[in-house]
């Protein structure tokens, strides 16, 4: 996978970080290191709680674990040597790294969107086949479904990374982000890259629409069935086991597509590299805080917890 760096110039990447607020550095490095803190225990705080009361060995909170240790495993591919920049300014990073990182990157970032799609279906089928529900989402089928997650995201991941380590890199070497992103590196390579950036596109494309379009059909499906629901208490109960969902979904969707889903790679890298952050340190530590503060058996299990440990 890596052979493409015997053959060009480049040996190592210098990732440039935000030079425009390098005089803020040991500030921004504080705040995004207490973000990072955050984010990591407070993923770490739902995965003890799942994994300590049995009131959770659900298909919904198993999915919510398996997402919130991916979370984790996301952000630290990331945000170390974003600390690194702030505190010590720009960074480089060897070839085969950085092709390492960018693949690992989109290798959880694709996951995470499927597993997603999965929890919408989850979702449906609680709501909308209640009385099928527990013979269809059994232990060996939440497994089944979760490993199916990480195979596609892994054989998306894969091609189009490949391709772009097989372009040359005869210099600049200095790339306009905070790690490495695949259309910043594409636009350093001084081969013909349209054709991997089109793959690239097009691999984007699949892995953002369809879970997208699952969860689309299994709420469109959701909404309906919670309006027939006879009693206002039931809608809302309903409601609210599906909100912190559709508030982490609309949080990541909104930054995935602004920067990965339009043909030209190349393009917007300044915006880009701003609103990556939102996908890398603001969401991350949303996230915990959406699912502890909107689920009450979230709540109920703290609470347990804090009385046992009292």
């Amino acid at each position: 996978m890596w052979d493409a760096g015997n053959r060009s110039a480049v040996q190592e990447f210098i990732l440039e970080g935000f030079p425009a607020v390098q005089h803020l550095g040991k500030i921004l490095f504080l705040v995004h290191l207490l973000a990072y803190l955050a984010s990591i225990m407070g993923n770490t705080l739902i995965i003890s709680i799942i994994w300590a009361d049995h009131r959770l060995h659900t298909p919904m909170y198993f999915f919510l674990g398996t997402f919130s240790i991916m979370e984790n495993l996301f952000i630290t591919t990331v945000i170390p040597k974003l600390l690194a920049i702030f505190l010590s300014g720009r960074q480089a990073i060897s070839f085969a790294a950085c092709f390492m990182q960018t693949f690992v990157f989109f290798f959880l970032g694709s996951t995470a969107f499927f597993v997603m799609g999965v929890l919408s279906l989850d979702r449906y089928l609680a709501i909308c086949r209640p009385l099928r529900y527990s013979s269809i989402m059994r232990p060996r089928v939440c497994s089944l479904l979760v490993t199916a997650c990480f195979t596609l995201g892994f054989v998306f991941a894969v091609a189009p990374i490949v391709r772009l380590s097989q372009l040359s890199f005869c210099g600049p070497n200095v790339i306009p982000h905070f790690f490495c992103d695949f259309g910043p590196l594409a636009k350093l390579s001084c081969s013909d890259s349209r054709s991997t950036e089109t793959l690239f596109f097009s691999v984007a494309f699949v892995v953002v629409s369809i879970p997208l379009l699952v969860t689309i059909i299994s709420y469109s499906n959701i909404v309906v069935t919670i309006v027939r629901l006879p009693s206002a208490k039931e809608r809302q109960k309903a409601f609210s086991t599906c909100s912190s969902h559709l508030i982490v979904l609309s949080l990541m969707y909104s930054s995935c597509l602004f920067i990965y889903v339009k043909p030209k790679q190349t393009s917007r890298v300044d915006f880009n590299r701003q609103a990556a952050l939102v996908n890398t340190v603001l969401t991350p530590v949303l996230n915990p805080v959406i699912y502890t503060l909107r689920n009450k058996q979230v709540h109920q299990a703290l609470r347990g917890a804090l009385c046992r440990g009292k």
